[in-house]
């Protein structure tokens, strides 16, 4: 008696066990990408980052060359303020300042036309690589794939930025080969 009480307890743990086994075995599947280490790395983030560069470069250097300039001037206008009268001493002074006020504003727009650069080639780069995860997430089942930005924590194996930035490497030189 014992031993028929024993195996019907068994039996219905196992019957209870069934659906969670079940349950269990479809896992949903997630992704983690990190989208700094895909401009970073890639071909297309690596020559853009080089174009700003060169740009920001340039423009430093006509802002250097003004700022020399202004420097130049300031310095004449106090060697020659001893020996120029007030009248000619302030129209000197205005255009100076005038001077000034003109290389702040190029170097606010400067500033301002880096930015909406550096603003354009991370949406194109953005777009680009959401655009390949939304693809690799449906063709492999993914329920979810996120961006690293603000997750303290996840196994390696859920890291799937280097095969985005495969498959966007190898996406860019069939565009850039046309």
């Amino acid at each position: 008696m014992k031993l028929k009480f024993l195996e019907m307890i068994v039996l219905m743990g196992v019957f209870l066990c069934l659906p969670v086994v079940s349950q269990g075995a479809d896992v949903a599947k997630i992704g983690v990408v990190d989208f700094q280490l895909i401009i970073e790395k890639s071909i297309s983030g690596k020559e853009s980052k080089e174009k700003i560069n060169t740009q920001g470069k340039q423009m430093e250097g006509d802002l250097k060359k003004k700022g020399a300039e202004l420097e130049e001037l300031k310095s004449r206008l106090e060697r020659e303020a001893l020996v120029m009268s007030a009248e000619q001493r302030e129209e000197k002074e205005r255009e100076f300042r005038i001077k000034v006020n003109d290389f702040k504003a190029l170097q606010h727009k400067y500033e301002k036309d880096l930015q909406q650069i550096q603003k354009q080639v991370l949406n194109r780069i953005k777009k680009d690589v959401f655009a390949i995860v939304e693809d690799l997430g449906k063709q492999e089942g993914y329920l979810l794939i996120i961006e690293k930005v603000g997750v303290l924590y996840y196994p390696q194996a859920l890291d799937l930025t280097d095969r985005v930035i495969q498959i966007y490497n190898e996406k860019y030189k069939k565009q850039d080969s046309k």
